[in-house]
C-alpha cells in the first residue's frame, strides 16, 4: 500500500467513526452501472463544505483491491447494491489530491512532474517484478503494468485499463 497507490481505508474509517457521517454510499450504484463504460468520466462536484473529499476516500476505499469493502461497507446502503462484490476491491486505485500538489510547487509544469514521480514510486514499489520499457514515464509504465496483469487502475471515478 503506497500513499498515492491504494492509499486503504483510513480516512473512510475516520469519517464512518464522526457523529455527522452521512450514508453517501449509494453514490457507488451508479458508478458500477458506468464501470467500464463510455460513460465512465464522472465528475462530482459540490459546493465548499459538502462532501466532495468524502465522497473521494468512500470511492477510494470501496474500489480499493487492499481493502475489505464487505467489513467496511456493512450496514451502508451499497451492500444492498446486486453488483457489491463484483466492483468492490476491484481496482489499484490512484488516489491524488490535486491541491496538495500545487501547494507544493506553485507551478503547473513543476506539479505535474511531482505527481508523476511520487506515482511512479508506488507503482514501482508495488509491482518490483514488472518489466518497464522506461520507469521515468508513468503512463507507459502503467501500460507495462497492466499488460503483464491485467489490473485495471481507478483514477477516482476514472478507470483505465
Amino acid at each position: 500500500m503506497g500513499i498515492h497507490l491504494n492509499p486503504g481505508a483510513i480516512r473512510l474509517q475516520e469519517a464512518l467513526r464522526s457523529e455527522i457521517y452521512v450514508d453517501k454510499s449509494g453514490m457507488l450504484n451508479y458508478l458500477n452501472k458506468v464501470f467500464a463504460t463510455e460513460q465512465r468520466y464522472v465528475c462530482v462536484t459540490r459546493p465548499r463544505r459538502f462532501g466532495k473529499s468524502m465522497a473521494a476516500n468512500m470511492i477510494s476505499a470501496y474500489y480499493d483491491r487492499t481493502t475489505d469493502a464487505a467489513e467496511l461497507f456493512r450496514g451502508l446502503e451499497i451492500v444492498d447494491d446486486p453488483h457489491f462484490e463484483e466492483y468492490a476491491n476491484h481496482c489499484d486505485v490512484i488516489f491524488l489530491n490535486m491541491q496538495k500538489f500545487l501547494s507544493r510547487t506553485h507551478n503547473i509544469d513543476k506539479m505535474i512532474s511531482l505527481l508523476q514521480r511520487k506515482v511512479l514510486r508506488d507503482l514501482i514499489r508495488e509491482y518490483p517484478d514488472c518489466r518497464y520499457f522506461d520507469k521515468t514515464k508513468l503512463a507507459r509504465s502503467m501500460e507495462d503494468i497492466y499488460r503483464q496483469t491485467e489490473r485495471m487502475y481507478a483514477f477516482g471515478t476514472e478507470y483505465v485499463r
